[in-house]
């Protein structure tokens, strides 16, 4: 590493980028410091911080930054849980609690149970190629 550079290891995770895009979109009605107010962070430069990457994000503090930026907490949360590294706590959140589901991802599957008539109808190819269609893929 050349001599002044400093390291940023988290600023190429979603949590970084996605907070860093959520406090331009916000930046209309919120500043960055109401934001950090609002998440409860006793040192204004930690949202500074995590959104440059500089700091990944406490786990504690996700429901009061989500609040804050006005997201799903459970969005947030399995970014911040990216951040850790390794697989062990994922695959232990995932065991104790099962895929975790935004609130987003919960209107998509009721809407789903609505369409089938609470079927529970399989994924076929057809499906899946519809689906991805949705979305440009």
């Amino acid at each position: 590493m050349a001599k002044g550079t400093t390291t940023r290891p988290y600023s190429e995770t979603r949590l970084a980028k996605f907070v860093e895009r959520r406090v331009l979109e916000l930046k209309p009605r919120k500043t960055q410091s109401l934001i950090s107010s609002e998440a409860g962070f006793a040192q204004h430069n930690m949202l500074t911080n995590i959104k440059a990457g500089n700091s990944k994000l406490p786990l504690d503090r996700v429901p009061a930054l989500a609040k804050a930026l006005e997201c799903d907490p459970a969005l947030l949360f399995m970014m911040a849980v990216e951040q850790l590294g390794g697989d062990t706590t994922e695959f232990a959140i995932r065991k104790i609690f099962g895929t975790l589901v935004t609130e987003n991802e919960t209107a998509w599957l009721e809407e789903i149970r609505k369409a089938s008539d609470y079927s529970d109808p399989s994924l076929t190819s057809r499906a899946r190629t519809v689906l991805r269609g949705i979305f440009g893929k």
